[in-house]
C-alpha cells in the first residue's frame, strides 16, 4: 500500500519563529511580508522527500525513505490548530511544537500542549534560537549533533542550563521530554531538538526525526486511501481574477474538477461542483507563494490546495469537504453529522462563542473539566441576541466567554443595558482562569453582603496588659479567634451577660469597619467598665438574632465560624432553652 505524507502542523507561542522555521525549510521569506511580520491566517507547504534528502545529506548518507514528503501546516499562533479537524479530531499527523529557549514555556506553548493532549496528537519540540546563547558559533545548515562538537565549554553549559529548565517546566505540564539523540524509545519520552530557525542549525536533525517518527510509528495511519476524497477548509476568501476561494488540506482519497462535493456550514451543508483545483509548487506556501499555482484536475492526498466551487454560500473555515455522488449520499449525512455540535448543556449555565467548530468544542472541552456548566454555545460573533439572552440567567451565570471572537455592533450597543460579564480571548485556558477569578471574586463580594445583613458569628479575647482605657468606650486590645467583628455589633459574655458594643476598631493609627480572624486590633466598646464586666483574657462572642441561624447554618461557616456559633447558641439557650429553635 502506498504511503501519503504525513499533515504536520507548526504550533507555538506568538514570536517563538513558527514561520521562520518554515521558511527555512523551505527557503522562502513569507515572515517578512506578513503584517507586522506575525502569521495572520493558516498556510500550508509541501516538502517534497527530495528536498527532505538534500537537507538531511550529512545526517543519512544514503539512506531512503517510503514517506513521499511532508505537508507542513502553519497557524496564526496556536489557536488555529483547533479548527483543523478530521473525523472528529486533529487534522494533524505529527506536529511541531517551537519554544524559544530563552523564553521557555509561555502562555500560548501550554494552550499548545493541552489542544495537543486533547487530540492525541503526536508532537516534537523544536527548541528554537540557540544561537542567542552567548558564545554559540553558527554555521548554516549544520546539523546540531556536529554543532554541538564545536561549542565551547562555557556555552555548553549555559545551552544545557536552558535546556533543563525547559525540561522542568515541561515536566510540571506532565510532559517527559529529553534531547532527542538521547532518548531509547520515543513513545516514552518527547524529543526536543535544539534549532535555530535564523541560521538554520538543527533544522536536518528536526526534518529527520519528523520523517523517522512518521515512517515508523503512522505507516498505518498514512496509507494512501483511494476513494472520495476528504478535506478540511482552511480559510474562505475572495481572490482577484477567482472570486470567492478556499484554501483547504485534502488528506483522505481523491479530489477531481467537476466532483461534486458536500462542503460543511452552520446548518445543512452545500451541495456543489469543482470549477478548479489549483496547487502551490513543491516548497511553496499556499497563503503567500512565490510562482503561480498549477491549475490540476486530479489530486491525491494529503495535499494544501486552493479550490474555486460554484457555491460557497455559508461555508466556515474549519468545516469538512466530501466528494460526494450527490445530495442522497451517505456521505452527506456522515459530513452532517461531523459538522453538528455535540456540547452538553445544563438549565442554568454560561454562553460560549468561538470562531469555529474546533475551537468551540476546545473551549467546551475545558469548561467541562473545569466544572463551568454551558447553557448555550455557537460559533462566530457575539451577537445581541447572546448579549440579551444570557443577562437573564441567574447572576453567576450572566457570563459570555469569546474564544477568537469579537462583539457586534448591536451587541455592545445591548450591553450598556445589562450588567452581564463578557471575556474574550485567544487562550482557551486564559479565558477559564479570567472566569474562575471573576466567579471568586463575586463569590467573595455576595460572602460580604451576606455578612453584613446581620450579626455573624464571631468571639475575640482580650489580650493581657492591653487595657488602654476602661470606660466610656472600654478600649482594649484583642485578637479574633473566629469570624470578623464589626463597629456597631453588640455584644454577649460567656455569662450570657450583654458584653456593651463595639464603637470602634484600629490598628496603629488607622479607623477600620471590621477585624478578621487572626488580627490584633484595639477595639472600643460602649456600655462595660474594664475590671467590672469585661477583664483580660475574657473570650466574648458577637450577639446573633434568633431568626438568622437557619440563613447562617447554609452560608458555609468556617470550622471556627461553626464553633462560635454553637458556643453562642449554647450561652443563649442557658436562659431561652428554645431561643433560635
Amino acid at each position: 500500500m502506498a504511503i501519503r505524507q504525513p499533515v504536520v502542523s507548526v504550533l507555538g507561542h506568538v514570536d517563538h519563529g513558527k514561520t521562520k522555521l518554515l521558511d527555512r525549510i523551505r527557503g522562502t521569506s513569507v515572515q517578512a511580508r506578513e503584517a507586522g511580520a506575525i502569521t495572520q491566517h493558516i498556510g500550508a507547504t509541501e516538502v517534497p522527500v527530495e528536498h527532505i534528502y538534500k537537507i538531511c545529506a550529512n545526517l543519512i548518507g544514503g539512506k531512503k525513505f517510503d514517506i513521499p514528503g511532508l505537508l507542513f501546516i502553519d497557524t496564526p499562533g496556536h489557536h488555529s490548530f483547533v479548527t483543523l479537524r478530521a473525523r472528529g479530531g486533529s487534522l494533524a499527523d505529527l506536529a511541531v511544537l517551537v519554544i524559544d529557549i530563552r523564553e521557555g514555556l509561555m502562555p500560548q506553548t501550554i494552550e499548545s500542549i493541552r489542544i495537543l493532549r486533547q487530540y492525541k496528537t503526536p508532537f516534537i519540540i523544536a527548541m528554537n534560537k540557540i544561537d542567542t546563547i552567548q558564545g554559540w558559533i553558527c554555521e548554516d545548515g549544520r546539523p546540531f549533533v556536529l554543532s554541538e562538537k564545536a561549542q565551547q565549554a562555557h556555552t555548553l553549559e549555559a545551552f544545557s542550563e536552558r535546556m533543563y529548565k525547559i525540561m522542568a517546566q515541561l515536566a510540571e505540564e506532565g510532559i517527559s521530554a529529553d534531547r532527542y539523540d538521547r532518548i531509547d524509545d520515543f513513545t516514552k519520552a518527547v524529543a526536543l531538538v535544539p534549532i535555530s530557525a535564523k541560521e538554520g542549525e538543527g533544522i536536518p536533525d528536526l526534518m529527520l526525526m519528523l520523517i523517522g517518527l512518521a515512517q515508523r510509528f503512522l505507516e498505518r495511519q498514512l496509507e494512501k486511501g483511494e476513494g472520495p476524497g476528504k478535506g478540511t477548509i482552511l480559510e474562505i476568501k475572495e481572490e482577484k481574477g477567482l472570486g470567492k476561494t478556499m484554501d483547504m488540506i485534502l488528506y483522505s482519497g481523491t479530489l477531481k474538477t467537476g466532483d461534486t462535493v458536500a462542503l460543511g456550514t452552520r446548518g445543512a451543508p452545500v451541495i456543489t461542483k469543482v470549477k478548479a483545483i489549483l496547487k502551490p509548487k513543491p516548497l511553496d506556501e499556499i497563503r503567500d507563494p512565490r510562482d503561480r499555482f498549477d491549475s490540476v484536475k486530479l489530486l491525491n492526498a494529503a495535499a494544501g490546495v486552493k479550490i474555486s466551487c460554484q457555491n460557497m454560500e455559508g461555508v466556515i473555515a474549519g468545516g469538512p469537504l466530501r466528494v460526494v455522488k450527490g445530495p442522497n449520499d451517505p456521505a452527506v449525512a456522515e459530513l452532517t453529522e461531523e459538522t453538528s455540535i455535540k456540547i452538553e448543556t445544563q438549565e442554568k449555565g454560561i454562553t460560549i462563542k468561538a470562531d469555529a467548530i474546533g475551537s468551540l468544542e476546545a473551549l467546551a472541552f475545558e469548561a467541562k473539566a473545569a466544572g463551568i456548566p454551558i447553557r448555550k454555545y455557537g460559533v462566530g460573533e457575539i451577537t445581541r441576541r447572546d448579549v440579551v439572552e444570557a443577562a437573564y440567567g441567574d447572576k453567576t451565570h450572566q457570563v459570555i466567554l469569546g474564544f477568537n471572537v469579537v462583539l457586534s455592533k448591536d451587541a455592545e450597543a445591548e450591553l450598556l443595558n445589562h450588567s452581564l460579564l463578557v471575556i474574550t480571548d485567544q487562550i482557551v485556558y486564559k479565558l477559564i482562569e479570567d472566569y474562575q477569578e471573576w466567579m471568586d471574586e463575586s463569590k467573595r463580594r455576595l460572602d460580604t453582603d451576606k455578612r453584613s445583613e446581620f450579626p455573624f458569628p464571631a468571639k475575640f479575647k482580650i489580650l493581657p496588659d492591653c487595657v488602654f482605657r476602661v470606660s466610656k468606650p472600654a478600649i482594649v486590645g484583642v485578637r479574633v479567634l473566629a469570624g470578623r467583628i464589626r463597629v456597631g455589633e453588640t455584644l454577649i459574655l460567656r455569662n450570657g451577660n450583654d458584653g456593651g458594643k463595639i464603637k470602634s476598631i484600629h490598628t496603629g493609627e488607622d479607623a477600620l469597619k471590621e477585624a478578621k480572624q487572626g488580627e490584633e486590633v484595639a477595639v472600643g466598646i460602649d456600655g462595660v467598665t474594664a475590671g467590672r464586666q469585661i477583664n483580660e483574657e475574657d473570650v466574648i462572642y458577637v450577639n446573633l438574632i434568633a431568626s438568622s441561624l437557619r440563613q447562617l447554618a447554609a452560608m458555609g461557616l468556617t470550622d471556627d465560624e461553626k464553633a462560635a456559633m454553637e458556643e453562642t447558641v449554647a450561652i443563649k439557650r442557658k436562659e431561652e432553652p428554645f431561643w433560635g429553635m
